[in-house]
């Protein structure tokens, strides 16, 4: 059977949320997770429809990926089908002829699992290797400790709260109530919870989402901020911790969060709350130039 590249539309977001839940696993490479399409979920149910594409063969569905920015396709491949041959052909051909609405043209960059066959071919291709980015991984079998800081779970009465310290934590952000609201109403976040800490004068100085992708499995810090009036103070690494805690309340297996190796300061906060640092990945990028080498040459 040939593969099929789909949009699922709303109807098919389910089915999406499930394999990648299904597909995550104590050892598994960094990839995207459901709290992923969670968290993209703040712009609501038909923008995070219109930015999923599946790849299926005989109906059942080999690779999700999420066009998590107009140039970046975050893609993850099913454990058994990552050396899939004709899927990672596929993939090739999909993400870089504009025409078949994946990515479009110019400079673009692809996420996939590291070992995933489609890394290779996009190297064959002519893509290049991105700046590196750290996955973070806290074993979740142990206790964790009180965070040390007073910490709430975030529900409709607090969303204004939620939203102001993201603003405040994320230079550009535009997060409001009605996002949190959007976010909170996406199949994700029925396996998700946010949480904000607050300083011994009641400010409510950073604050977390955390993404469960069932008992067992690993689950997804997304995102973590400090409001930028309250940093230095040891509170990224409380927040982390509670983020930590309550994961493990939800049966998450471990937490994992993936930062810009750049991000010295986040690397940091997240050792501090326990958390080991992995091997670093990286996107795959094609610029400009080599779609048009490509299109000249006649290949593909």
């Amino acid at each position: 059977m040939a593969i099929v590249l789909g949009k699922p539309g709303v109807d098919g977001l389910s089915e999406a949320v499930g394999v990648l839940r299904e597909w995550q696993y104590e050892g598994a490479p960094m990839q995207l997770h459901p709290g992923d399409l969670g968290w993209f979920w703040r712009s609501g149910a038909e923008a995070t429809a219109a930015a999923v594409r599946t790849w299926s063969r005989d109906g059942q569905i080999l690779a999700v990926g999420l066009l998590d920015g107009p140039g970046l396709l975050r893609l993850t491949i099913a454990p058994d089908a990552q050396r899939d041959e004709e899927l990672a052909q596929q993939l090739v051909d999909d993400v870089t002829e504009p025409e078949r609405g994946v990515l479009p043209e110019g400079k673009v960059n692809v996420e996939a699992p590291r070992g995933a066959l489609v890394h290779d071919l996009l190297f064959e291709d002519g893509w290049n290797a991105d700046e590196p980015w750290t996955p973070l991984r806290r074993d979740l079998a142990e206790p964790v400790k009180d965070p040390g800081v007073r910490i709430e779970v975030v529900g409709p009465e607090q969303a204004h709260v939620y939203a102001a310290v993201h603003r405040a934590a994320f230079d550009g952000s535009r997060f409001t109530d009605e996002r949190w609201h959007a976010m909170a109403a996406g199949l994700p976040y029925a396996d998700a919870r946010g949480l904000v800490a607050f300083d011994d004068q009641g400010n409510a100085v950073a604050a977390v989402t955390v993404w469960s992708a069932g008992p067992g499995r690993p689950g997804l810090l997304e995102p973590m901020g400090v409001h930028r009036e309250h940093r230095r103070h040891g509170y990224g690494g409380a927040i982390t911790v509670a983020a930590a805690a309550a994961l493990q309340e939800l049966g998450s297996s471990s937490a994992i969060v993936c930062t810009p190796s750049s991000n010295v300061g986040a690397v940091a906060t997240y050792t501090s709350a326990g958390f080991q640092q992995r091997p670093e990945v990286r996107d795959q990028y094609r610029d400009a130039q080599c779609l048009v080498s490509s299109i000249t040459s006649g290949a593909r």
